[in-house]
């Protein structure tokens, strides 16, 4: 009888994938993960700068790596990052990475602002999963969808959180609804809910001008620090991999145990 190797299923040579805001911290550490694995991968992201310099890093690890450079604020767009990333290999994992946040009282908070999170964090997101439905039902391979929410999702904690908290809360709903309707497919769709990790939006927070705030937040975690992208990686790679193959609709808290308070 044939060794089974638990490791094995972890292994994504073979694989191809596309990571959506690969420039953030999460997109990241997400596309380092995967080519660590063995995926071969497209980058997608706004700073160009930032973009070539990540994929120099990751073709140093032997995948092959291709860049679009722009944000899913459109369906054109969208559009061409799937042309890029299909034009060598079929797509087997979509990684929507991209978004951003709004942290002011509801009062001080313009429709314009508002606008703007909801756009960057639900809208985009839903047009890079209808463009991946399409492609992943074409190919007839199944494949797997990992969105970003929050556990300001479930959690409100914080003042200032009505339109961040809102749209990630859309990002759970979004990733239960697919997870039915592609399930036949052979689609996984699942959303990781970090508590703050540290990135651009966030680096603030990690200064030492900013000790009364960082304790307020860590009195909610029991594991008493906040996130690294390291810490992504691995739940990220299980979603990602074959690890995961009956895991569908689920929202997986990377939190530190914040939401067990």
């Amino acid at each position: 009888m044939q060794h089974f190797s638990p490791a094995s299923l972890f292994s994504l040579k073979g694989k191809s994938a596309l990571v959506v805001g690969a420039t953030g911290a999460l997109g990241g550490a997400a596309a380092r993960a995967l080519a660590s694995a063995g995926a071969n991968i497209t980058l997608t992201g706004s700073n160009s700068e930032t973009l070539s310099s990540l994929a120099e890093e990751i073709r140093s690890l032997g995948v092959d790596v291709t860049t679009y450079c722009g944000r899913p604020d459109n369906e054109a767009a969208v559009d061409n990052m799937f042309a890029t990333a299909c034009q060598s290999h079929p797509v087997d994992i979509i990684v929507c990475a991209s978004g951003t946040s709004v942290v002011k009282p509801i009062d001080s908070m313009s429709s314009d602002e508002f606008d703007r999170v909801m756009d960057a964090n639900v809208k985009q997101s839903w047009l890079v999963c209808r463009k991946a439905s399409d492609v992943l039902k074409a190919q007839q391979r199944g494949g797997k969808i990992i969105l970003i929410s929050s556990v300001r999702a479930h959690f409100a904690t914080a003042a200032g959180t009505s339109a961040y908290g809102t749209s990630k809360a859309a990002i759970n709903m979004l990733t239960r609804s697919l997870a039915v309707e592609l399930g036949p497919h052979n689609i996984c769709v699942n959303a990781i809910a970090p508590t703050v990790f540290r990135s651009a939006l966030t680096s603030w927070l990690f200064e030492p001008e900013a000790q009364d705030k960082r304790e307020q937040v860590l009195s909610r975690i029991p594991l008493g620090r906040l996130g690294e992208p390291e810490d992504f990686s691995g739940v990220f790679m299980f979603l990602a991999s074959q690890a995961s193959n009956l895991v569908t609709g689920e929202i997986i808290n990377i939190d530190g145990g914040f939401s067990c308070n």
